[in-house]
């Protein structure tokens, strides 16, 4: 990735609502360059959304769960698509907060969610649609809750040091040069 591409996408990360050109000025470059990169990047889907981090407490929400589980089978072709139905009917019975799910490994698991909730009944309901899923193993289901009204937090959600880590390491992995 170009220097100016990587400057450029540790800008929108830190604030994707400011204009091209407010971004030119600061990577002292011209708004038509900014525009054409931006454009680009988004057309190649190497930025995928533009969004924000809301304050979740005053949207109501009290809880995040990250919750890990195990499926009782691998899912490919028709059954991921029936998988992915059958939880698609379930949230509209049922909506829940989700902010990511995922595959992966670690913590005795294959899948893991993270979550909303208003308050621990909504979490405990939230589980237990889970658990009722054909897919999801009920044997198998642990979650980290953590308590959104806590004002001791170490470093809250925020993109901010990811820029900081693109900038600061070129946007290349530890050890290569």
């Amino acid at each position: 990735m170009k220097e100016v591409e990587l400057r450029l996408f540790a800008e929108l990360i830190k604030n994707s609502r400011r204009s091209d050109r407010e971004l030119a000025r600061e990577l002292g470059t011209s708004q038509p360059t900014i525009t054409r990169i931006r454009s680009r990047l988004e057309k190649e889907g190497k930025i995928r959304e533009y969004t924000m981090i809301p304050d979740y407490v005053s949207l109501g929400f009290q809880m995040m769960s990250i919750t890990f589980f195990t499926l009782t089978q691998p899912l490919s072709g028709e059954t991921l698509e029936n998988a992915r139905q059958i939880n698609r009917e379930m949230m509209k019975k049922n909506p829940t907060a989700n902010i990511l799910a995922m595959n992966g490994m670690g913590c005795e698991a294959d899948r893991v969610v993270i979550a909303l909730h208003r308050d621990y009944s909504e979490y405990v309901e939230f589980v237990r649609i889970t658990k009722q899923h054909p897919a999801v193993s009920a044997e198998y289901l642990k979650s980290f809750i953590i308590d959104l009204l806590d004002t001791s937090s170490f470093q809250p959600l925020s993109f901010f040091q990811l820029a900081n880590y693109l900038l600061t390491t070129k946007g290349k992995p530890p050890g290569k040069k």
